[in-house]
């Protein structure tokens, strides 16, 4: 906890335009939490895959980056040398519009160009990033996730970070 405080504040003086933000660790509330984790699990019960854990340092490690969001004002992945071994997820909304239901609801619904295949040629579009949101959360391999709910005056970045990673390139997804 320590050390997500001090990378907050860090962040706070290298992003001024975030030090007006907030970044709640388990989001807002304490059942949001268990509402996002619920939300993933949803879909991955739909698809007969074993259910995530919760993961607080994977949760932490979500919330460090959320300043970083909040200072460029758009969705932006973090590098992954700054997150080894972990897979993300970034949403981005009007602040307060949009339930953590509806923010991973958002990934989940990716599943309508979604068929399950070998990574990254699993989208019905042809382009795999248009599904590879929906492959992180339904990824068998992956068993544990945190997110977080960084809010500005303006918008809400949900950051869930997931590990083991998915979207494995040569690996099957939905094919359980």
């Amino acid at each position: 906890m320590k050390r997500t405080l001090c990378v907050m504040i860090l962040a706070a003086l290298l992003c001024p335009a975030a030090a007006n933000a907030s970044t709640l660790l388990y989001a807002r509330g304490g059942d949001t939490a268990q509402r996002l984790l619920a939300a993933h699990n949803v879909e991955r019960a739909r698809v007969r895959v074993a259910p995530l854990q919760w993961d607080p340092q994977l949760a932490a490690s979500a919330a460090a980056y959320g300043p970083m969001l909040a200072s460029i004002g758009r969705l932006q992945h973090s590098p992954r040398g700054m997150r080894p071994g972990q897979r993300e997820n970034l949403w981005m909304g009007t602040r307060g519009f949009f339930s953590p239901e509806q923010m991973v609801g958002t990934w989940v619904g990716e599943r309508n160009h979604f068929r399950p295949g070998i990574f990254p040629a699993v989208s019905r579009t042809g382009n795999w990033s248009d599904v590879s949101h929906y492959t992180q959360v339904i990824w068998a391999g992956t068993t544990r996730v945190g997110c977080a709910i960084h809010s500005t005056p303006r918008w809400d970045y949900l950051i869930c970070r997931y590990s083991p990673p998915g979207n494995v390139d040569g690996r099957a997804v939905g094919m359980n």
